[in-house]
């Protein structure tokens, strides 16, 4: 079961995913964590993938969804800390050049401003 604990930094929004993002569970939690910080205000939100076991095409759809309503809503939405399977994944699909992502939080957290 997956599981995202929120937390804040610097103004920064930071969601920490553990477990898997997949069709029917993951993914509906993800959008959640997601809605719900941007309903309380929050406009920088950090994704932190180190978590996470695996990501699906559910996964990945909701993902972009997420970067989209982020920034339809004038937010922005980073990644850090991607295990080597999902950059596999979002480079395989080209998404990466649509994130803005990095490896390490405080370099995550510096580029919002």
């Amino acid at each position: 079961m997956p599981s995202f604990e929120t937390r804040q930094r610097d103004g920064v929004t930071i969601l920490d995913l553990k477990g898997k993002i997949t069709i029917g569970v993951g993914d509906v939690q993800l959008r959640g964590a997601v809605h719900q910080a941007l309903d309380s205000g929050s406009t920088k939100i950090l994704l932190n993938f180190a978590g996470v076991t695996t990501i699906d095409s559910s996964g990945i759809g909701e993902l972009v969804s997420s970067y989209t309503t982020t920034n339809h809503r004038g937010g922005k939405l980073k990644l850090v800390s991607l295990p080597p399977k999902v950059n596999d994944i979002l480079h395989i699909t080209q998404l990466i050049t649509v994130f803005d992502v990095y490896d390490t939080e405080d370099e995550a957290v510096a580029a919002f401003d």
